[in-house]
């Protein structure tokens, strides 16, 4: 069957790319607010990689998920396998096409800054290869933040600076939470068709009632953890700006909390919108920066 370009960028999950561009976005922003020499086209290059591996791992997770039996028709997914929309063979040579484009591109990153590049790059594609097997056993939270947090954070002020500067991994901890929601969302309100799957996540250790409650904690800790870093000194008083996405934060918290004894009906977009949300943080904390440094 023939796909249309749309169907195919569907398949990778676009929604859910501000998870893996954020981080390295904010980083760079923050680099050039504190004073270091940045140079532009190689976090360009850092944004379009990550969003590559991201793309792959997803289209690699909904086959796993598929064929495990995680993805049913009376689970909310993307559907295009479920709906036999697409085959397996197609989404292999997706996945596989776009890790190709990833390694190529991250090869060219690694000619021009050197192995430690190498070694994140190599750490990062197989944590998202490996992303199912460890997600069904309950470790795909450590995944995300290692992915999603703390080796892009960490990478791009390589690729970027020439050195790791760990100082980024105070804002790591916003980021980083904020995309955890994402998955511990979709996690809480799948619990009773994971567990019928044979698989276990970390809120089905939990527990629904708690899971609800840690998700909660996780987009709106972040907002608070802003405030400390400013106060600390390691953020500039313009990252301030990214509080004008608590009310986004707080709309989600509430959404949960309101359906953690139903049937998630008005949760069964939560994931998108807590996608939405790490957008709307990463994006008005980097205008933050971008302050920071004119003024």
């Amino acid at each position: 069957m023939k796909h249309s370009v749309k169907s195919w960028i569907i398949a990778t999950r676009p929604w859910s790319f501000p998870a893996s561009a954020m981080p390295v976005i904010v980083t760079i922003a923050w680099l050039w607010s504190v004073g270091y020499d940045v140079q532009w086209w190689l976090g360009l290059l850092a944004v379009v990689t990550i969003v590559f591996v991201h793309a792959a791992g997803n289209v690699w997770s909904d086959i796993a998920d598929y064929r495990k039996g995680v993805d049913a028709p009376d689970v909310v997914c993307t559907r295009l396998l479920v709906d036999k929309i697409f085959t397996i063979q197609e989404f292999k040579r997706l996945s596989v096409s776009l890790n190709c484009v990833a390694i190529v591109l991250g090869l060219l990153m690694v000619f021009l800054t050197g192995p430690v590049t190498l070694y994140i790059g190599i750490a990062g594609i197989l944590l998202s290869l490996g992303y199912p097997f460890l997600k069904y056993k309950a470790l795909g939270d450590v995944v995300i933040l290692l992915c999603y947090g703390f080796l892009p954070m960490i990478g791009t002020s390589y690729i970027i600076t020439g050195e790791i500067v760990w100082n980024v991994l105070w804002i790591t901890v916003s980021i980083g939470l904020i995309t955890l929601a994402i998955l511990h969302v979709n996690n809480v309100r799948d619990i009773a068709t994971d567990r019928r799957a044979g698989i276990q996540t970390f809120p089905m250790l939990t527990g629904a009632q708690v899971g609800v409650w840690m998700y909660v904690f996780y987009v709106l800790f972040p907002f608070l953890w802003l405030v400390v870093i400013v106060l600390l000194g390691n953020v500039s008083w313009w990252g301030l700006v990214a509080l004008l996405a608590l009310p986004i934060a707080i709309t989600n918290a509430r959404t949960i909390i309101a359906e953690r004894n139903k049937q998630w009906v008005k949760s069964a977009s939560l994931d998108e919108k807590t996608a939405q949300l790490q957008l709307a943080f990463g994006v008005l904390l980097t205008i933050g920066m971008v302050l920071a440094h004119f003024f």
